[in-house]
């Protein structure tokens, strides 16, 4: 599939859409008002089956920039995160790199835009093994006003088609990192 948004400029939803299109990946998209935390999420979520979740866009001490995917009650311990990804220690990206990275604002945070980042392969993703548990998982579309749903294999293979092997971890605290 060729790339039809101008040099330097950020996928839209249907450009996506069309992109799981063109891999034959089946989704299921429903608008909705926008949302900025999974707290304000709640709502929406009951009434979309499958597992919800919560996008973690990383940097660490040697510049690299990570997207941390897990489901949305899990929780990250980013003191000891380092160590269970071979990484230096963590803080959150900031907005400007966030949209040069991904192409996102703040709030729209989600591993389907790995699609702006298919050519240059700058953003390291990690799954948490419990999202690997769910059979069909829930995403923004690139924008904080719609959902999209997709099945677990279906999102493999996008990130395969993005270039972006997944390293799988256990994100959970352990009593020892607590």
């Amino acid at each position: 599939m060729t790339n039809t948004q101008p040099e330097n400029q950020p996928a839209s939803r249907q450009d996506l859409l069309d992109f799981f299109a063109s891999l034959s990946i089946n989704t299921k998209t429903h608008d909705h008002e926008a949302v900025f935390t999974v707290d304000e999420s709640h709502k929406i979520k009951q009434d979309l089956p499958g597992g919800h979740t919560k996008n973690l866009f990383l940097k660490d001490k040697k510049g690299n920039v990570i997207l941390v995917v897990c489901i949305n009650d899990t929780e990250v311990d980013l003191k000891s995160f380092h160590k269970k990804y071979a990484c230096g220690r963590v803080s959150f990206g900031n907005a400007d790199l966030l949209w040069e990275r991904l192409g996102v604002r703040p709030g729209s945070v989600t591993p389907f835009a790995l699609f702006n980042d298919r050519n240059e392969h700058k953003v390291q993703l990690v799954l948490d093994s419990h999202l690997l548990e769910w059979e069909l998982l829930n995403f923004h579309p690139l924008e904080n006003t719609a959902t999209t749903a997709i099945a677990r294999d279906d999102l493999l293979a996008f990130f395969k088609a993005t270039g972006h092997e997944p390293t799988i971890v256990k994100l959970e605290k352990t009593e020892e990192a607590v």
